[in-house]
């Protein structure tokens, strides 16, 4: 064990300096590297290393040298540092001893500073010998009041630093408290542009940098962009792991600094307007969710809803549905979907793959009311599912219990009942309903207690066409009822309510792709969250120039430079657009045929294919071909190229990346509530009073703007690829005062021009 004596103390450090630094150094550059030492030592604090060599790189930016001279004399100062670690190591495995004399106390004579210039007598009773540590002021002055802005955070970092006769050592010294927790080297490799501050507690000492060097609040987050990822230091305590990062991307950087009350406040309106929205329609939904009931179809094709991982689908509220109902359910679909109608049979009309996957849908919730158990919150009747049948669907009394039902839940009738009663009217209808023409059906059907008796069943199989009338007739009768006391419960336009009622609404929901190029991250030091925020701004852009339905936008393939675009008569087999570049128009171009549509055979396209040459405005082919280049690719990853223009992130739970309709809505609707909303505790996002919405809404801003500025319903039906009758009917909002401000505007001019 070393003995007291040969301890490494500050003079001693001092004597090095003197004796190996000052032939090599000048007298300025020495008192750092003394004060550096004595400092390391006294906080009990290692050096720099990278392996078992000290890391020169980390140890000029602390002092603010020049790594080359340091290298030059790497054999000179690693004695010293590794003396200093070895110092700091020894005291750690040997605790002074209580009542020992103090080395300090050991030394005689007077000190020497690391120059050789001894002390006076007024400076041996000091406590610590040698060079006095720099003092620790508020506000250095500057040595210079001008200065030109870096490009790079780091760089505008360390010419501050300069400005005011400080290091980022010193800089350390005088921000950060001991009950941060922020190591040194934080500092350091954000002066070396290795790092850009993230967390909570980094933002808060880049602000105390901003008030010590007297900059502008917000300074240094404007040169490193702004934080593109959630802080993970909050206190969110009794709150999920998945709820709390939803959570943290809106909270304010001071927040666990606020009372507990306006901490609660704060929560109570992220939660209420941002995550869940906070329509009467929302507050519902998020209620309805929570009580899951199904019979799921193994006949159904494209994307299944996943139960929960902890529970059998039984108890999630999902049925899986027995071998003769889903055997319906396949042969229900092969009429409505195949190319021909089964020899023998008759049919108005067919279903398309995104109308029959929601067909499936409704059915499978349709079962599910009566599979429901009474004494659960969706209060069903309990049925067995092996009872289930298709044929129940014949009687109207049993479709009477559903609507009944439905009201309870809801409170009042709506659209649905309606769409549902159509469906039951259309597979019982004369010659081409698919209920009418298998009366092979009725032999399933079986005694269910309150609902079906044997009576009923006799009745029905007796004379299976004539119940097929009387359940059409009756349904024909309850649409009529319902369709007057029906209301609306999710009003489509409150969500983009602030958006609509502006002078311009397209303008104004464009505010939100400038929020995104405000906002947007370094690429340099988080490429994905770059990647992701082009995305964001790329499919506000293209929905707002194109007003394509999600199905259209989220299916778009894409055309990689340099390779020969895909043939129209491709597209119009896999039914789907394609982004191109146009040697022609020299423009990015998208070609979506005509059946690719929902409404494939509206007059809009007379069998046409839809054609639209993008305009190079806003960055908008900036980062079009920032996206193919570079961001797209780094978020596909690991996982394999599906060939469509938006991809979403591939991570290790989902490794696949390309975007169904659930997670393409999501991705819209995480755009809105990072960068829409108007959050006035952290004053960041773009519109006051938005809410979170999909990317359907933006048909309803097209439509409304061509409206509001030309008063005319068919060229508002050329932006989002529809009929005038249509827009009037379902997307835009065209109000009287719209109506009389165009009229006084015409009228106006005669008023003007005398």
């Amino acid at each position: 064990m070393k003995s007291t004596s040969s301890a490494l103390t500050p003079r001693k450090i001092a004597e090095f300096c003197k004796a190996r630094l000052t032939s090599i150094f000048t007298e300025g550059e020495v008192r750092l590297l003394y004060n550096c030492l004595v400092d390391l030592l006294e906080r009990k604090e290692y050096p720099p290393y990278r392996g078992s060599g000290l890391d020169l790189q980390s140890l000029s930016a602390m002092l603010d040298f020049d790594v080359d001279r340091f290298r030059a004399h790497r054999a000179t100062l690693q004695p010293i540092f590794d003396a200093v670690a070895r110092a700091i190591s020894n005291e750690t495995l040997r605790p002074t001893r209580a009542g020992g004399r103090s080395t300090r106390s050991m030394s005689s004579g007077p000190a020497i500073n690391p120059t050789g210039v001894r002390a006076t007598g007024t400076e041996k009773v000091r406590k610590k010998p040698g060079v006095q540590p720099r003092a620790v002021v508020e506000f250095p002055e500057s040595l210079d009041k001008t200065w030109q802005d870096p490009e790079t955070f780091g760089e505008a970092l360390q010419l501050h630093a300069r400005r005011h006769s400080e290091t980022i050592y010193h800089l350390y010294n005088a921000v950060v408290r001991p009950e941060d927790g922020v190591n040194r080297g934080t500092l350091i490799s954000w002066g070396r542009g290795k790092k850009v501050p993230r967390a909570a507690i980094s933002l808060e000492i880049l602000g105390r940098i901003e008030r010590r060097y007297r900059l502008p609040a917000g300074y240094f987050l404007s040169l490193s962009g702004l934080p593109d990822r959630a802080p993970g230091d909050f206190d969110l305590e009794n709150i999920s792991p998945s709820e709390r990062r939803r959570l943290a991307w809106h909270l304010p950087e001071d927040f666990n600094r606020r009372p507990s009350q306006e901490k609660a406040e704060i929560l109570n309106w992220v939660r209420t307007v941002i995550i869940s929205g906070s329509t009467d329609y929302r507050k519902y939904q998020a209620a309805a969710i929570r009580q899951r009931y199904a019979v799921r179809f193994s006949c159904a094709s494209g994307p299944v809803r996943k139960s929960s991982s902890v529970r059998t689908p039984d108890e999630s509220g999902i049925v899986i549905a027995p071998k003769r109902l889903n055997d319906e359910m396949a042969d229900l679909l092969r009429f409505k979907t195949s190319t021909f109608a089964a020899f023998g049979m008759q049919r108005n009309g067919v279903w398309g793959t995104e109308t029959a996957s929601q067909k499936v849908e409704h059915f499978g919730l349709w079962f599910g009311a009566f599979v429901a158990p009474p004494e659960s919150d969706v209060q069903g009747l309990g049925v067995d599912p092996k009872l289930l049948t298709f044929a129940m669907m014949i009687f109207p009394h049993v479709w009477d219990w559903y609507l009944h039902w439905r009201e309870r839940r809801r409170g009042f009738y709506t659209k649905w009942e309606i769409d549902l009663l159509s469906i039951a009217a259309a597979i019982c209808r004369e010659e081409t309903g698919w209920l009418r023409q298998s009366p092979h059906i009725g032999s399933s059907l079986s005694l269910i207690e309150g609902l079906v008796s044997e009576a009923d069943i006799n009745a029905v199989q007796s004379d299976w066409h004539a119940a097929c009338d009387r359940m059409y007739k009756h349904a024909r009768r309850r649409i009529k009822e319902i369709d007057r006391v029906a209301r609306v419960h999710r009003d489509p336009f409150e969500p983009i309510l602030p958006v609509l009622e502006a002078p311009s609404p397209v303008g104004e929901y464009r505010k939100i792709t400038e929020e995104i190029l405000q906002r947007m991250p370094d690429e340099r030091h988080d490429a994905r969250a770059t990647a992701e925020a082009v995305r964001a701004f790329l499919m506000l852009r293209i929905g707002l120039h194109t007003g394509l339905r999600q199905k259209n936008l989220r299916e778009l393939l894409l055309c990689q430079p340099g390779t020969l675009p895909t043939s129209e008569r491709k597209l119009e087999d896999t039914k789907r657009g394609e982004l191109r570049w146009s040697s022609r128009d020299q423009g990015w171009e998208i070609l979506i045929p005509s059946v690719a549509f929902k409404n494939a055979n509206s007059s809009f396209f007379g069998s046409k294919p839809f054609r639209l040459i993008l305009p190079d405005l806003g960055r908008l082919y900036e980062l079009i071909e920032a996206w193919i280049e570079r961001h797209r690719a780094r978020l596909i990853g690991e996982a394999a190229n599906p060939g469509t223009f938006f991809v979403k992130t591939a991570k290790m739970t989902s490794t696949n990346a390309a975007y169904c309709q659930n997670t393409f809505y999501e991705a819209w609707r995480t755009a809105i509530q990072r960068y829409g909303i108007y959050n006035p505790w952290t004053k960041r996002g773009a519109i006051e009073g938005l809410l979170p919405h999909g990317p359907h809404n933006v048909r309803d801003v097209l439509a409304t703007h061509i409206l509001k500025r030309t008063g005319s319903y068919e060229q508002a039906s050329y932006a989002i690829q529809d009929t005038p009758d249509m827009v009037a009917q379902h997307y835009g909002r065209f109000l009287p005062q719209d109506k009389s401000e165009i009229a006084a505007r015409i009228l106006n001019q005669v008023w003007e021009a005398a």
